[in-house]
């Protein structure tokens, strides 16, 4: 059994909030591989269902960001997991805005979720960083993180939560590296150029056939070919 775990704050003032893109993806593994309704158990909103072979429970603590640890040392608890069985999805300003990258333990880098977390179960735990960019300036920190997300936004936005569930399964054999590799392909610029023009299928090669000339186009006639026999033409 895994637990995954979606970083943001609960209600709909937050809702599109980059600093719940954690949510985001959470809802999406969820949908994606029909697990059940949600209930309120462990200080969050959790669902249950399976990724291949693996059980998975999935958390969305409703503590507000800043005491995520509490939900997720509870539950973690109750099932007699290890740090290494969980994951947790959450922002990351410094990645660039679309990027994904895994990991296991390592510092908060002045998250405050991840910072609450390690405080509860250790460091040891994946990681799953989702790139929201950096807004230039320090000051400007806080409203670039507690901002919604911008309708420009939104198609790398929906790729990023898409590759995130689609690539899920990698997660589950704890393979990080293939996981990386996988949404890096699956967000890649190049193949939405390439879906764009031939619909993500080998398109068949058409045989070219050689143009034929004015003068093969049209039936000799008797005239032509005396005329050209005295020329001596072949």
């Amino acid at each position: 059994m895994l637990l995954f775990v979606g970083l943001g704050n609960p209600g709909s003032k937050y809702e599109r909030n980059r600093h719940n893109i954690g949510f985001m993806a959470v809802d999406d593994i969820v949908h994606r591989h029909n697990f059940s309704a949600g209930q309120k158990k462990w200080q969050a909103i959790t669902f249950e269902g399976r990724i291949g072979n693996e059980k998975i429970i999935a958390l969305q603590p409703q503590t507000f960001m800043n005491n995520s640890g509490q939900s997720v040392g509870e539950a973690m608890r109750f099932f007699k997991l290890s740090p290494g069985d969980v994951f947790v999805f959450y922002d990351e300003l410094d990645l660039a805005f679309g990027k994904i990258k895994a990991k296991i333990g390592g510092g908060a880098a002045g998250h405050n979720g991840i910072r609450s977390i390690t405080s509860h179960i250790g460091a040891d735990y994946n990681r799953i960083r989702m790139g929201i960019g950096h807004p230039g300036h320090k000051d400007r920190v806080h409203g670039h993180v507690l901002g919604d997300f911008a309708k420009s936004e939104q198609t790398v936005l929906d790729d990023m939560l898409s590759a995130t569930g689609q690539n899920s399964s990698w997660l589950t054999k704890r393979d990080l590296p293939r996981f990386m590799s996988e949404v890096a392909l699956s967000t890649s610029p190049n193949k939405s150029n390439t879906q764009k023009h031939t619909g993500n299928k080998t398109s068949p090669t058409k045989a070219i056939t050689p143009k034929k000339s004015k003068q093969d186009s049209k039936q000799e006639g008797p005239m032509a070919a005396m005329l050209r026999a005295l020329k001596g033409d072949k």
